[in-house]
């Protein structure tokens, strides 16, 4: 399913993941409370976050994934692009106390553009020098810190998950508190910088086919449990009423 997306300076046509075309097969959420109770049984604790990426606007999708986050009182992370951020954006933002601690507003990116002439997208690629990095690293949290003030956590979460060597160790000199990238993702760091991975992807998934796609979300979320975090990376934008559905489960 094709859906158009404005998200406040470019419009663009994104894909509807085909977990989302179809009904919430008979048995899915059966499966996840078995794997979430072998945890409960076995002692394990399980630490779980939230994570939204491409946040900018306010629009009929944000306020829904807004709203329901409210009202369950659970903490999610908004990973702000600062570069489609506007004043009016933000102060649409006002209405869900912006102030409240279950949000942690943090940084993705600069304007979520590619800069890879090759190969898998990215915005703080290999092909990028370290003084426009280090600009536009410094641009966005300076636009942040502009609109948010005290409320911007320097947490950075890079477009499409991935981003340099160089990138990665101008985090911990710019005094970023942590990243949040893929499980897994590359290269791998050794740095100080805590790195904060997703591992369970509900709305950016390729598989050709529903069945498929359930299975390995699964999966994730079964390998998940076993790491002891399991890490939910959601994208407003490609969410119908089905994705909307099961999130509230």
């Amino acid at each position: 399913m094709a859906l158009s997306v404005d998200n406040g300076i470019n419009a663009m046509t994104v894909n509807i993941s085909k977990i989302w075309t179809d009904n919430i097969p008979s048995g899915i959420i059966e499966n996840i409370r078995k794997i979430l109770a072998q945890a409960v049984e076995q002692g394990n604790k399980i630490n779980i976050f939230f994570r939204a990426d491409d946040i900018a606007r306010v629009d009929e999708q944000f306020e829904r994934l807004m709203e329901l986050f409210q009202s369950y009182g659970i903490p999610l992370c908004l990973a702000v692009v600062p570069g489609w951020l506007s004043r009016q954006a933000w102060e649409d933002m006002q209405r869900y106390d912006p102030a409240n601690p279950i949000w942690c507003w943090h940084q993705h990116g600069w304007n979520h553009s590619n800069h890879e002439a090759q190969g898998k997208k990215s915005e703080f690629g290999p092909t990028r020098s370290l003084e426009d990095i280090r600009h536009d690293l410094t641009r966005g949290r300076e636009q942040l810190k502009y609109f948010l003030g005290e409320l911007f956590f320097p947490v950075f979460t890079p477009p499409w998950n991935r981003c340099s060597l160089k990138t990665l160790e101008s985090l911990q000199a710019l005094d970023f508190l942590a990243l949040s990238r893929s499980k897994n993702a590359k290269p791998s760091y050794t740095g100080a910088l805590p790195d904060l991975a997703v591992n369970v992807d509900l709305h950016t998934r390729k598989e050709k086919n529903g069945i498929e796609g359930w299975n390995k979300l699964l999966q994730e979320l079964s390998e998940a449990v076993e790491e002891g975090c399991i890490g939910f990376m959601l994208h407003h934008q490609l969410m119908n009423d089905a994705a909307f559905a099961f999130l509230d489960l």
